[in-house]
C-alpha cells in the first residue's frame, strides 16, 4: 500500500459517494488510475463494502447501552454456544470477546427504557451460560466513529 492507496482509503471513509473523478483530482491521480486502485483495494479485501451512515436517533433509537457479560465457564463449548446465540438477535449490534473482568461486551440500541427492558427480557436473558450481566448506559457520545486511522508509512 502506498501513499495514494492510503489517501483513497482516508477519502472513502469520509465520503464513499464522491465521484471518482473528484476523488482522483483531490489525491493527485488520473480517474482511470484511481478507479483501478479502488478495484484492487476491494479485491484485496481492504475495502469490504460501502454503507450509509444512519443517524440512530432519527430512527427513534435514542438509548445506546453496552452490556458486559460474564459466562459461567471458559470452556470452548460454552463460548461457542454463547457466540452462536448472540448472532440470532438483531438487537445485539456488536459483540466483542474481551479480556478483563467481563468475557464479552455487547452494544445494543433501543427506543427507550421500556424498549430496552423488552430487549433484556426477550433477548439478553435468553443468552446461554450467562453468570452475570452489567448494563452501562451511555449519556452522550463524546467522539463518534470516524473510521480507522490510516497512517503514512514510516
Amino acid at each position: 500500500m502506498d501513499i495514494f492507496d492510503r489517501r483513497i482509503l482516508r477519502a472513502l471513509q469520509k465520503d464513499s459517494q464522491r465521484p471518482i473523478a473528484e476523488l482522483a483530482r483531490d489525491i493527485g491521480l488520473s480517474t482511470s488510475a484511481c478507479h483501478r486502485r479502488i478495484k484492487l483495494l476491494e479485491e484485496n479485501g481492504l475495502i469490504r463494502g460501502y454503507a450509509a451512515q444512519i443517524d440512530r436517533t432519527a430512527l427513534g433509537l435514542k438509548l445506546q447501552v453496552f452490556v458486559e457479560i460474564t459466562l459461567s465457564s471458559q470452556a470452548r463449548e460454552v463460548l461457542e454456544a454463547f457466540e452462536t446465540a448472540v448472532t440470532r438477535f438483531d438487537d445485539i449490534l456488536e459483540c466483542h470477546l474481551t479480556s478483563g473482568h467481563a468475557d464479552y461486551i455487547l452494544r445494543v440500541v433501543a427506543r427507550d427504557m421500556n424498549d430496552y427492558a423488552d430487549i433484556h427480557r426477550e433477548c439478553l436473558s435468553r443468552l446461554p451460560n450467562v453468570a452475570s450481566m452489567q448494563t452501562i448506559f451511555t449519556l452522550r457520545p463524546v467522539q463518534q466513529w470516524r473510521g480507522y486511522p490510516i497512517r503514512d508509512a514510516d
